[in-house]
Parts: structure tokens; C-alpha cells; sequence
């Protein structure tokens, strides 16, 4: 059986005390690798070569030896794409198509992003008449990333470009349901010549490595995209340690339809808004509100794509939902379909375990469904699922569908399909979202801010705000001679 190690210094080991968990492929309920469990021992170990790092070779780089490593990095990635897509897909159970197509090219996107951002990076100078005050940037230290399973390579790079851009030495905590390809990042940051100890994988469960990593004195800052729950732990022990903190939460997005909006378009947006990566991802638009004079055609147009939706083996290229990412994943989703019967829901379709040959008979399968008949304030229209579930809701004005978008603790994302440019900014800057998609979905560009309101976490990545986030401002006040002034 395949085994994943921890990277710590430029080497793989095993843990301490020798455990190690097991590493199953959700699509087949296979063991797949023998993974080492992390505590705080790993920790301390990889903080310590972290730390090493940064007072010798890492911690003398130059802004344009990192742009170059990074760039390296990014083409590592790139010719091993094939590889880390299966990978992906194997430890997600997501579909191989959007492995290849999305995560691992994101990944490659990251990493070049955050080269050419700090190699055109700019900060401040002030001239005071008297006195000249210039900002200097320097890294924050040793930082914890903490990335989910719904993303793994993806939302991992997306941290890690931008920390090891600033000069920071990083210690990973990756999901312990996906550990394959932060440990293949590891072994790719180290082929591309970052030195040992810049970038370290520890393995391991939240209770035992998230937790011993958060509360680490010698660990700087702490980057966590997860649920809003774990959200909130991280945040009780780092904020006592004056630790630099960005939280990317969980979601209850809405998507607004109005009856002016493009159809066809509408309804092709909210499907794969509604069940892309099977509806795992913090952005997936699983409320969809809709205008009452087109609601019950939308509606059915709706469940009519839906019930065409593949699902199965996430190998074939005909597939678009793959399995969940485990068993009792499933179980939790399976729950909130009872839940939404209890509040008087109507399944509309899916919902079910389907009939898959072997080995898929043994996965995580869900069919995605959709849900009417609910009130917009049930637990199941207003909690995070997370999974491929929509509920679908009728509207009759605006300020009817500001109040049932805006009538959650999260606020994460919102789209809105609209034909009234008017409307779009209107609407579009009433909503209490931090991220606004009109007329599409999950259209990004780097340079933006990314992150949410409320229950859905504190700070922004993205651009700029990764670079501040990951460095130390200093400024520098030169008093001027009175020849000079």
C-alpha cells in the first residue's frame, strides 16, 4: 500500500510515534495509502525547521530568486498535470474532468499569479517637505495553512504562492481526507529548489496537528479556509496569541433570478452553480430564488437538467457529479433531505443513492436534488449543507428577495441574472455578500478581493490583500537636512 509521509526539511518522514490513518477513495471505498498522523511533535518539528530556514538560506532570498522558484514551480505542476489530476480525483472522488481542467491548472495559475505580483509589487513613499517615509515589506515569519478537502491542491496554492512570494517559511495542515497532493506540492516546491524547511506538510487530524499548529508561539499568522465551526475554534486560540488571522468560511449562497434575465442562460448558470464538484464548494449557489412570474417554468426547467446530470465514475468524460467526499458526508447530507421533508419541503427530484456498477456501488454517490415548498427561514434553506442540494424559492419584488438573500448568517457570495444593468448595481451592492456575480458564476480574476461577511470569515485573499496579509509593513521616516528640503 502506498505510503504518505510528512515533508518537514526537505525530507519525508514518518511520524514520531509511528501511527498513521487511512487514506480511502470516496468513489470506491477503497484504502488507498497509509497516511502519517501528525501531532504536535510534527509540529514542532517542522516549525523548527521552518524557523531554520528563515535565519539561513531561505530568509536571504531575493524578491526575484522567489518569483523565479514560484515560476518553476508552476511548470513542475503543469508537466505532472495528468498525474496530480488523478490524485485528485482519486482522494476527492470529484470527476477526473474537473481535476484536469480546473483544480490542477488553478494551481498552476496561483503560483505564476503571485510571481509576477511580487515581482510587480509597489508600497508607499511619502514626502513630507521635511522628512522622506518609505514602507518597507517583510515576511511575518513562520505561517500555518490550513486548506480543506473540496479543493486540496487548488485552494493549497492559492495560500502558499502568495506566503512563500512574501519570504515566509510555511508549515501545511492539509485536509485528513485529502492528503495526496499537498504532499506531492511538497515534492514538487523541493525539485523546483525551494530550500528545506521553506515549505512543510504535516498530516493529520484538527484536534492533533490543526490545533497544535494554531497555537504555536513561533507560528506568525494562521491562513484557514473551512468550515464555520472549526472557523471559530481557530480564531478562540489564535486571538489570545496576537496571531495574524485570515478565516474563509462556509456559505448559504443565493442565486437571484429575475423574470427580465436571460432564460436559458439563468438556468444553465444556476445548474452548475448548484452542483459543480457535487455541490462542495463554499461558493455553490444552494439557494435559488427566482421571480414569481417565471418561477414554475424555471422550476421545471431546472429539474428537467437536473435529472440529465451524469453521475458515476469520476474517470469518464461523460460525468459530471462525482461521489462525495465520504461516506459520512453523505450520511450528513442525507439527513438535511430528511430535515427539509420534516419542514414541509418536496423533493422535487434525486436525493438518492443511485445504482452504480462495481466498484462504485461502494462509493459516496448521491443524485443531486432539488427542494420546493420550503420558507425561506427552515434550518435547510439557512444552514450549510455542502453538498448537491438546492433549495428554490418565489420572490415577488425586490425587497422581497434582498430580505430572503440577506436572511442568513453567512455571506459568502451571491449571483444575480438580470438583464437591468440598473438593477444589477443596485441589488448587487444591497447585498450583504463580500463577492457579487451578475450574469455569471464563479468567474474569477486573481487580482480581486476574495472572502465573505458575517458567519463567512474574516479578511481577504486575493491580489494585494494575500501579499499584505503574508508580509509586515514598516515604515521608515528620514528627517531631511535643510540643504535638502
Amino acid at each position: 500500500m502506498e505510503r504518505i509521509l510528512h515533508f518537514i526539511g526537505g525530507r519525508q518522514m514518518p511520524s514520531a510515534d509511528g501511527r498513521t490513518f487511512e487514506n480511502i477513495a470516496p468513489a470506491t471505498g477503497e484504502v488507498v495509502s497509509a497516511v502519517a498522523r501528525g501531532t504536535a511533535a510534527e509540529i514542532e518539528r517542522a516549525t523548527l525547521a521552518a524557523r531554520t530556514t528563515l535565519a539561513g538560506e531561505w530568509g536571504s532570498t531575493t524578491t526575484a530568486e522567489r518569483a523565479d522558484l514560484l515560476d518553476r514551480a508552476a511548470g513542475l505542476i503543469e508537466e505532472r498535470l495528468e498525474d496530480l489530476a488523478l490524485i485528485e480525483s482519486r482522494d476527492t472522488g470529484k470527476t477526473l474532468t474537473m481535476a484536469r481542467t480546473v483544480d490542477v491548472p488553478r494551481a498552476v495559475a496561483n503560483l505564476r499569479f503571485f510571481a509576477g505580483a511580487i515581482r510587480h509589487d509597489e508600497t508607499a513613499f511619502h514626502h513630507m517637505g521635511s522628512a522622506l517615509n518609505y514602507t518597507l515589506r517583510k515576511p511575518v515569519g513562520v505561517v500555518g495553512l490550513i486548506s480543506p478537502w473540496n479543493l486540496p491542491l487548488y485552494l493549497l496554492s492559492w495560500k502558499t504562492g502568495p506566503a512563500l512570494a512574501m519570504g515566509n517559511a510555511v508549515v501545511a495542515k492539509p485536509s485528513e481526507l485529502t492528503p495526496g497532493t499537498a504532499a506531492a506540492l511538497a515534492e514538487i516546491l523541493d525539485e523546483a529548489g525551494f530550500p528545506p524547511g521553506a515549505f512543510n506538510v504535516v498530516h493529520g487530524f484538527g484536534p492533533e496537528a490543526g490545533q497544535a499548529l494554531v497555537e504555536h508561539p513561533e507560528v506568525k499568522a494562521i491562513s484557514f479556509t473551512g468550515g464555520t465551526e472549526t472557523g471559530r475554534r481557530v480564531a478562540a486560540t489564535a486571538a489570545p496569541l496576537f496571531k495574524k488571522l485570515s478565516l474563509e468560511l462556509g456559505g448559504k449562497n443565493p442565486t437571484i433570478v429575475f423574470a427580465d434575465a436571460d432564460f436559458e442562460a439563468a438556468v444553465a448558470g444556476a445548474l452548475r452553480a448548484s452542483f459543480l464538484n457535487q455541490g462542495q464548494i463554499c461558493l455553490c449557489g444552494s439557494r435559488i430564488l427566482v421571480e414569481r412570474p417565471i418561477h414554475d417554468a424555471f422550476v421545471e426547467k431546472l429539474v428537467a437538467g437536473t435529472r440529465d446530470l451524469v453521475i458515476g465514475n469520476p474517470a469518464s468524460p461523460d460525468t459530471f457529479l462525482g461521489s462525495l467526499v465520504s461516506a459520512e458526508h453523505r450520511t450528513k447530507v442525507e439527513n438535511y433531505l430528511e430535515l427539509a421533508r420534516e419542514e414541509g419541503g418536496e423533493v422535487l427530484c434525486g436525493g438518492e443513492r443511485p445504482d452504480l456498477d462495481p466498484p462504485f456501488d461502494r462509493g459516496a454517490f448521491l443524485t443531486p436534488a432539488v427542494i420546493s415548498g420550503l420558507p425561506p427561514g427552515c434550518r435547510t434553506a439557512t444552514e450549510e449543507i455542502f453538498g448537491p442540494v438546492v433549495t428554490v424559492h418565489p420572490f415577488d419584488d425586490e425587497a422581497e428577495a434582498l430580505a430572503i438573500a440577506n436572511g442568513v448568517n453567512f455571506g459568502l457570495s451571491a449571483s444575480v441574472w438580470t438583464r437591468d444593468l440598473d438593477r444589477a448595481h443596485r441589488f448587487g451592492a444591497s447585498l450583504k455578500t463580500g463577492m457579487v456575480w451578475v450574469n455569471t458564476w464563479l468567474l474569477r480574476d486573481l487580482r480581486t478581493p476574495f472572502g465573505g461577511v458575517k458567519a463567512s470569515g474574516v479578511g481577504r485573499e486575493g491580489g494585494r490583500w494575500s501579499l499584505d496579509f503574508f508580509s509586515q509593513t514598516q515604515n521608515i521616516c528620514i528627517k531631511l537636512s535643510e540643504e535638502a528640503q
